[in-house]
């Protein structure tokens, strides 16, 4: 009876390990070889910490892809030839957020499923009213003009001394390739606002910008390391976002930035669900998880950017909340304004005037 005894309970030990071990094998190697979901960003380059994607791919069993642009008439570009598809988050401007809409490129977002969303500031939320339920503000700053001061004569302190530059900036400033930033400064130089409408202003900025065609090199926007044309003088001037500029002046002392008297552009990045999107769930835990307040601080402090974000800014080391480049002055910033959208007549006669001096 004992050896019967063991026999049996030897071989139901057998058969209960090895419907275990059959069930675990069945359950747990496919959780462990399940394939990353994709989440595809279409954004600036370098505008994101590394660190902070690697450690959402790692929570989340992600995998993230961003695809560049290198100015907003790019992006949109992009998304007029994949007609919205193919991304999941698209980072946008707040003025194009109604253009947007109206294409059917963007999807609402449900805050519910964003909880961090509760520590965005509301004044940078509702900057733009298209924005509500639709996007989710990222980084916010100024458009100016980053100089060698060592290169100049006068140092440059208004729009107009860079649309009507002393002659050693002939064939030396740099313009950002962008339409809405080149004919909305020059605005400014004259006295106009930057989102004007008045075909008279358009058509003295039209005169005025190809005036100050010699001393344009090229359209673009500046490297932001030691191969910067800022850095090694192929450039003097250049049409430059805030954080940028600080970026540069790490590789030399003598580039500085300034948001000119005349005041400048004040812009705000949201990240928007595209309506195409294959993985809005995983977007939405993208969202939430950059806009934890540790995350949205070393986002802020790697990027030199002001954070829209409460919580995160009160994590920010005094370097940066001082900062006047990150955080300007007030009475200057005042003077500076956000784009709003304009009438498609506007927008065509824009688009006529910069191919004109584009030419």
């Amino acid at each position: 009876m004992t050896f019967l005894y063991k026999s049996l309970k030897n071989a139901l030990t057998q058969f209960l390990s090895l419907t275990i071990f059959t069930f675990s094998f069945s359950i747990f190697p496919a959780n462990a070889s399940k394939l990353p979901q994709e989440l595809v960003i279409l954004n600036w380059s370098e505008y994101m910490l590394p660190e902070m994607i690697l450690a959402f791919e790692k929570k989340y069993n992600a995998t993230v892809k961003e695809i560049y642009y290198e100015s907003d008439d790019a992006r949109d570009q992009i998304l007029l030839q994949t007609k919205g598809q193919g991304f999941d988050l698209i980072l946008i401007n707040g003025a194009v957020i109604d253009s947007y809409k109206k294409r059917n490129w963007l999807q609402s977002i449900e805050l519910e499923n964003i909880p961090n969303s509760k520590y965005i500031e509301e004044k940078w939320q509702n900057s733009f009213i298209s924005a509500k339920n639709y996007a989710i503000p990222y980084f916010w700053g100024t458009l100016g003009i980053a100089y060698r001061k060592d290169l100049v004569d006068t140092p440059i302190t208004s729009w107009k001394q860079f649309f009507n530059p002393e002659e050693k900036l002939r064939g030396k400033i740099l313009l950002v390739n962008s339409s809405r930033d080149i004919l909305g400064m020059a605005l400014k130089s004259l006295g106009y606002s930057a989102n004007s409408e008045s075909i008279t202003e358009l058509n003295e900025v039209k005169e005025l910008l190809l005036l100050q065609k010699p001393y344009i090199s090229h359209y673009g926007y500046i490297a932001l390391d030691k191969t910067s044309s800022l850095n090694n003088g192929n450039i003097i001037a250049a049409t430059v976002y805030g954080g940028d500029a600080l970026n540069a002046a790490e590789h030399n002392k003598n580039i500085t930035y300034v948001l000119p008297q005349e005041g400048g552009n004040i812009w705000v990045d949201f990240l928007a669900l595209s309506a195409q999107s294959k993985n809005p769930q995983l977007a939405a835990n993208f969202l939430n998880f950059i806009n934890s307040p540790k995350w949205a601080a070393k986002n802020a402090e790697n990027m030199y950017l002001a954070t829209p974000n409460i919580a995160a800014k009160k994590l920010l080391s005094d370097e940066l909340l001082n900062d006047p480049v990150i955080y300007p002055d007030k009475e200057i910033l005042s003077r500076s304004e956000f784009y709003k959208e304009l009438s498609p007549q506007t927008l065509r006669t824009r688009a006529i005037i910069y191919s004109i001096i584009r030419k």
